[in-house]
Order: C-alpha cells, then structure tokens, then sequence
C-alpha cells in the first residue's frame, strides 16, 4: 500500500524497459488503484484468518471437488 506513492515505484524495471507506460505507472489514479487492492487483499486475508481461528466452528478441508 505504501510502494506505489514511494519513489521506487518511478524506478522500476517496466517503467524503464517501455517509457509508453510511465505515464500510466506515476498516475496518480494507477497508484490509488494498487493501494486499494492492497487494501482488499489484506482486509480478505485478515478475514480468512478470523474464520479460521474462530472458536466453535471446525471446517474441514478436502481435495473432492
């Protein structure tokens, strides 16, 4: 969440190999973009460790579809 307002984030690899992106990569609605699905990937992986740590209810896992 934090990388894409950093100034590695206008230092990378693919900004560097085609300069076509690096407007697209130093916009500011790109760099909003990555930090809220950084948001949503933490906020479902804190999710999935609340119902697995939640007391009462065993899920058990098995590989049939």
């Amino acid at each position: 969440m934090v990388l894409p307002w950093s100034s590695f984030w206008e230092r990378n690899y693919f900004a560097e190999a085609w300069p076509a992106l690096q407007p697209f990569v130093t916009n500011n609605f790109s760099r909003g973009a990555v930090t809220g699905l950084g948001l949503v990937n933490l906020f479902a992986g804190f999710a999935d460790l609340a119902l697995l740590f939640a007391p009462g209810q065993h899920h058990e896992v098995s590989g049939r579809s």
